[in-house]
């Protein structure tokens, strides 16, 4: 860590706990046949890729779901199950956050979409009181607002060039690694978190 002066974080399964699996099943209980093949965790199909980055509206989402849920399958069903992936924000992890924005430039690059972005804000501010993850990071990078999603190299190079940040100078932190392989193309230093270990190991021993 010694010559990185900023940390871009990765969301899902780094900061914010998710099971993909509960999603999966969530849909397969509402009669979606082969839900794999459709989204997952390193690879979704068009919809889910055009969902993260901006090119479908929620409603259009919805819409083409209700074409692989069973009939009388309502929205607020869909919302749910898609939903059900997004666990808890560990208290510890948000302390660390607070720590190390005191040393260096924090910035959150997320493959997301609107539905998931207003309900772990949401979780957030229920469990823990904060309206939004925006007071952890300089700031906060979402895919369906950007136009682009990891490992698309211009996802990385739009937060290093709207804050004038040097790739070398700059740890990547995520837990899949095609968006590792992607964040090295742009020259960013990289860090794969892989579970078990989260990121009060990896920056345990520089904190005490």
């Amino acid at each position: 860590m010694k010559n990185i002066k900023n940390i871009i974080f990765d969301l899902g399964g780094v900061i914010l706990n998710i099971d993909h699996q509960l999603t999966r099943e969530a849909f397969t209980a509402l009669g979606v046949q082969h839900f794999e093949q459709l989204y997952n965790q390193f690879k979704g199909s068009r919809l889910f890729d055009n969902l993260e980055t901006g090119h479908i509206t929620p409603e259009g989402f919805l819409a083409e779901m209700k074409k692989h849920v069973a009939e009388g399958v309502t929205d607020e069903q869909i919302i749910a199950a898609w939903n059900t992936m997004l666990l808890d924000f560990p208290l510890q992890r948000l302390q660390l956050l607070q720590q190390l924005r005191q040393h260096y430039g924090m910035y959150l690059l997320s493959n997301t979409n609107a539905i998931h972005l207003e309900t772990f804000n949401r979780i957030l501010q229920d469990t823990r009181g904060i309206p939004s993850l925006s007071v952890f990071f300089d700031k906060a990078y979402y895919s369906h607002l950007m136009g682009y999603r990891k490992p698309d190299p211009e996802s990385y190079r739009m937060v290093l060039d709207e804050n004038g940040l040097k790739a070398e100078e700059t740890l990547f932190i995520d837990d899949t690694l095609p968006n590792i392989e992607g964040a090295k193309v742009v020259g960013l230093q990289t860090l794969h978190l892989q579970a078990p270990k989260t990121i009060l190991d990896i920056f345990r021993p520089q904190n005490g």
